[in-house]
């Protein structure tokens, strides 16, 4: 990274921070893992005809703002 990038960047964060933000690293599953999509449709097909899943997703729809969605 040259130094014009570094300044760059390091102006960036700070103006972030005086705006009254903070970095922060979330770590999430990686999607490119072999095994990952067999395990989101076990997972999926877990909650086929569960009760609460379809009491949360009525809830969810319930208060959902889908206005201007196609």
């Amino acid at each position: 990274m040259s130094a014009t990038t570094s300044l760059r960047v390091q102006k960036h964060r700070a103006a972030l921070r005086a705006a009254g933000l903070r970095p922060v690293q979330i770590w999430v599953p990686d999607t490119r893992r072999a095994g990952f999509a067999e395990e989101c449709r076990r997972q999926s097909l877990s909650l086929h005809n569960d009760a609460h899943e379809r009491e949360t997703l009525e809830q969810l729809a319930s208060v959902a703002d889908t206005e201007g969605w196609q």
